[in-house]
């Protein structure tokens, strides 16, 4: 697994989602310039965020996104699969986009493989959002509140 640009970003704009979780909707140019993310792209991934129902946008005077439900109920493993897909290093060790290969179950690389995808997932899929905002030095009132 490799966290792609596009992945990199998504993570960084639901953190700063997050931050700001029960403040209302944050506008995209707010994201891209406190974020230093380039704002045609991350409308894209905002929109695939929003498509994959974990934020909902506003339009006009006031709009922007926010999250649909509370950071610590959005693991960082939601994302990247939504952005990036499998978790897994190698398509026959993925539970989301498994390929069969006749070899697996007596192949000395798939018994690691499974062994890396296995703790790659308990890692990201055991820390949400509000446990992220709390590793962030920045001043976070919100996320401590509602974790």
């Amino acid at each position: 697994m490799k966290v792609s640009k596009r992945g990199e970003y998504a993570l960084r704009a639901m953190i700063h989602l997050s931050m700001n979780y029960g403040k209302g909707a944050v506008p995209i140019h707010d994201i891209s310039k406190k974020e230093k993310l380039p704002e045609k792209f991350l409308e894209q991934i905002l929109l695939s965020l929003r498509k994959a129902g974990l934020l909902q946008s506003k339009r006009g005077i006031g709009g922007g996104y926010s999250l649909i439900k509370p950071p610590q109920e959005i693991t960082l493993a939601e994302v990247i699969r939504i952005i990036d897909g499998p978790l897994a290093p190698l398509s026959c060790v993925s539970k989301m986009a498994h390929v069969t290969c006749p070899r697996e179950r007596k192949c000395g690389l798939y018994n690691v493989m499974l062994d890396v995808r296995n703790a790659i997932a308990k890692i990201l899929e055991g820390i949400s959002f509000a446990d992220v905002c709390k590793r962030t030095k920045e001043e976070q009132p919100l996320c401590a509140k509602h974790s």
